[in-house]
């Protein structure tokens, strides 16, 4: 059944509607076979960015604080574990409120980990969870992105006058940050947190919360040393989502698309956004063409059918990557594919195998020397391909 795209509104459907949108009810020819390109994206980036100057919301967001991945309760501590033995992140501190238990990791130059679990069954992201290979962890995703913000009630003002939804009604103020997140993205089913510090920054908890005595111990193992920053995140998105994906998350910080690399043999698109160079980024997957079946759609649009929207994996800067790639397959962690890159390409990276406490992939980066790309199409080929064993 061919799916087709109406030009208006941008609603997918298939072809047994006939050739008129169900949503807005235009007829050809403004209904046409639903593949993505750049065609739309990169007229409607200078519109975006305009439209932030002119609102007053460019340069009032920062970059990345931290990322929050919540866990089945019994699994959070296994989390921590694996985190602490498969990265670069020292433990910090935990802490409970009524509602949540938070442990905090840490590395420098790199943005925090905020591992959590709730307490009660109050969780607005378990819709999102409710998948064939997901659905037995329904309280388990990379939830929320936290940024920091210059002004947060001018920011959280604009962005109402612009119909956005957050999670509270009002700004959550502590005796350190004064903090709201948005309602989950139904596109993606992951929200965006913004943090103003009033206090020391990075300090999560406050008078409000209730130190734990939870405690955890690090390997003692060199290669660790080796594992850096988080260098981004890759989030996976429906194809006929992707466009609308991505003006999204500009509209809500300072990021603008940067470029998409095409990978027809898996129909596959990695589209990058960044702050800067030296930033944390982005980055959005999704099929070119829409889902029709795990056969003929590729590893990105299986992933989806089989997890939904969600992470896919987090990837950190690795120094001496063949040293540390073979002494984490000693430590015992599994990979779904052999190192992929080399010093003439500029880069190399892997994947390790899926967490079975956060359903998340870890990847190792490395670039060598004044490689000044961020992604080569042969890796990104080679690691979509990967992915479909999953």
């Amino acid at each position: 059944m061919a799916k087709l795209i109406c030009k208006k509104c941008k609603r997918v459907f298939d072809d047994s509607n006939g050739i008129e949108c169900p949503q807005c009810h235009i007829k050809a020819p403004h209904i046409y076979d639903f593949q993505n390109s750049d065609d739309y994206l990169k007229n409607q980036v200078p519109i975006v960015m305009e439209n932030r100057r002119r609102i007053g919301l460019e340069g009032l967001v920062g970059g990345l604080e931290c990322v929050i991945i919540n866990t089945e309760e019994d699994k959070q501590q296994a989390a921590v574990n694996e985190l602490l033995g498969y990265t670069g992140l020292d433990f910090d501190t935990a802490y409970q409120t009524a509602s949540i238990r938070t442990c905090v990791l840490k590395t420098k130059g790199s943005v925090d980990f905020l591992i959590q679990s709730r307490k009660n069954n109050n969780n607005p992201f378990t819709f999102f969870n409710a998948f064939p290979k997901s659905k037995h962890l329904p309280n388990t995703r990379l939830e929320t992105f936290v940024f920091q913000v210059k002004d947060l009630e001018k920011y959280v003002h604009i962005q109402n006058s612009q119909g956005v939804a957050f999670l509270s009604p009002e700004i959550i103020r502590t005796d350190n940050y004064a903090y709201i997140q948005t309602v989950p993205i139904k596109s993606t089913g992951t929200s965006f947190g913004f943090i103003q510090w009033t206090g020391k920054r990075g300090e999560y908890y406050s008078r409000d919360s209730e130190l734990m005595d939870w405690t955890f111990v690090k390997p003692n193992n060199p290669h660790l040393h080796n594992i850096k920053e988080l260098d981004h995140t890759a989030l996976r998105v429906r194809a006929e989502n992707r466009d609308r994906t991505i003006i999204e998350f500009m509209k809500l910080t300072n990021y603008h698309f940067d470029f998409a690399i095409y990978v027809k043999l898996f129909n596959s698109i990695t589209n990058v956004a960044r702050l800067s160079s030296n930033d944390f980024a982005m980055v959005f997957t999704s099929g070119i063409s829409p889902y029709t079946n795990d056969e003929e759609s590729g590893p990105t649009e299986k992933f989806i059918h089989n997890y939904g929207t969600r992470m896919h994996h987090l990837a950190f800067r690795t120094e001496k990557i063949e040293d540390t790639f073979t002494s984490l397959k000693e430590s015992g962690m599994g990979f779904l594919l052999e190192l992929v890159g080399s010093n003439e390409e500029g880069l190399k990276q892997t994947f390790s195998a899926q967490s079975e406490n956060t359903l998340l992939v870890n990847e190792y980066i490395h670039r060598y020397g004044d490689f000044d790309g961020f992604f080569t199409k042969s890796n990104v080929t080679l690691l979509t391909g990967a992915t479909d064993s999953q």
